[in-house]
């Protein structure tokens, strides 16, 4: 079932009533508040439609098939096939859904040219093996084709992030092959870091996509606006899972993050809109020394502090997910819910520590931890010259913080000597004083550091 034939058998609707539809009034169960939203896109209220689907999703309901299907089914039916990616995409998981939703999300892609996306999930649909379904699977490959076969626009990219010959602006992608803290340590690499040795495991964390949000490269406003807290977490998450996987024998991790070059020297950060395409994963293989040999991707939703986060896992060889995973949180609960997600990732990658002089251990305030890695990114970059010092968020703020939380272990410790250099090289107030992990390590990086 797709959402271009979902209602051709149905049965005639009763004659609408005569006065619009209200969506504020009261709609209760699950049925009635999907049908209040399904008359709010009769009346071609979307926003107002929008509102109630994200109600829906947000509250609980985000993970049943029979839900998601109804949704993709009446945007779709509607004309709004964009909408159906933006909601539906991130949350799709055929073994949980099934297929009836892999099919309405097979069309959006298709009908808005996005042929990777497409084709990633028409081959999760052919994985079902389902008899009944390979007619219809047929005629979308044959629909796939002719839409790879067409000529349309590429987007360009740039390692390096420089504007292309006619202007335009152009990503670059900078990766982050050790954790954010260790550069400016590198005379206590071998103290501070596991020796990496033997066949490693190639992974890449890539920034997450904040659906809607993207950054449209046609038209850049030219006030570059300082980094807000779910642009920081799209970039510390990858930075905090790649620092994970650094400390086990078992891999050779890199964050990649996107950035954007508007003009000859100057660059901010980039918001992804979307969730990686196959496109990007290849690119993204092909400019990684060595290769890879797992990708995670991923998106991250807020709203009215409730935060939504599916990270997936492709397998380079076949380019095929492996897996997806899921965390729901609120600022009371980030710590827990972030702390069971590391604790998910690292069971199904068979994680395992490294030993090293300095012991990796997993936070206990996670959600507190990854602004200092977002803050010491930032500031990173500054200093590198890729990012303009308007793009930071307040540094006060940042360092009070960390300095707040250095007591708490080595690692913690480490970050805020390092946070503080980096501000205090590019001149930024001086830091507070923090009381620091009693270690020989935390004394050398202290002394080295000045």
């Amino acid at each position: 079932m797709g959402f271009f034939d979902r209602f051709a058998a149905k049965k005639p609707d009763p004659a609408p009533p005569a006065v619009g539809p209200d969506p504020a009034a009261p709609a209760t169960g699950l049925r009635g508040r999907l049908a209040a939203a399904r008359a709010c896109l009769d009346a071609k209220d979307l926003p107002a439609a929008m509102a109630i689907y994200d109600e829906v999703l947000t509250g609980g309901a985000g993970d049943r098939a029979d839900v998601l299907v109804a949704i993709s089914g009446d945007l779709g039916s509607h004309g709004h096939v964009a909408e159906v990616v933006e909601l539906i995409a991130p949350r799709y998981d055929a073994d949980r859904h099934g297929p009836a939703t892999g099919l309405n999300l097979l069309q959006a892609y298709l009908a808005t040219g996005n042929a990777d996306a497409a084709q990633h999930v028409l081959d999760i649909l052919f994985a079902l093996n389902r008899p009944d379904l390979e007619d219809r699977l047929h005629g979308f490959s044959n629909a796939l084709a002719e839409l790879l076969a067409a000529p349309g626009p590429s987007a360009g990219t740039s390692p390096s992030g420089s504007p292309g010959p006619d202007g335009a602006p152009k990503v670059g992608l900078i990766t982050i092959s050790k954790p954010i803290w260790a550069y400016g340590l590198e005379a206590m690499a071998a103290e501070l870091l596991p020796p990496k040795e033997g066949r490693l495991r190639r992974v890449a964390f890539a920034q997450l996509a904040l659906p809607g949000r993207g950054t449209n490269l046609a038209v850049i406003e030219q006030a570059i606006p300082p980094e807000d807290e779910l642009g920081r977490l799209a970039r510390a998450i990858p930075l905090w899972l790649a620092e994970t996987f650094y400390f086990s024998p078992l891999y050779s991790p890199v964050a990649a993050i996107g950035h954007l070059a508007t003009a000859p020297g100057v660059n901010r950060y980039l918001d992804f809109g979307a969730e990686w395409s196959l496109e990007n994963l290849r690119q993204l293989v092909e400019t990684t020394d060595g290769g890879l040999d797992y990708i995670f991707t991923g998106s991250l939703r807020a709203k009215e502090g409730d935060y939504e986060l599916v990270l997936r896992v492709w397998e380079v060889k076949t380019f095929r997910e492996r897996k997806s995973f899921a965390a729901r949180w609120t600022p009371a609960t980030a710590d827990a819910a972030l702390a069971r997600l590391l604790g998910d990732v690292r069971a199904f990658m068979e994680w395992s520590p490294a030993s090293a002089a300095l012991a990796f251990a997993i936070p206990a305030q996670p959600r507190a931890w990854l602004d200092t890695l977002g803050a010491s990114l930032g500031l990173f970059l500054v200093g590198k010259g890729i990012l303009p010092r308007e793009q930071l968020a307040p540094v006060a703020e940042d360092l009070r913080l960390a300095a707040a939380r250095a007591a708490a272990g080595e690692i913690a410790s480490l970050a805020f000597l390092t946070l503080r250099e980096r501000a205090s090289q590019l001149g930024f107030d001086p830091a507070p004083e923090a009381a620091l992990a009693r270690s020989a390590l935390v004394d050398g990086a202290l002394t080295l550091l000045g």
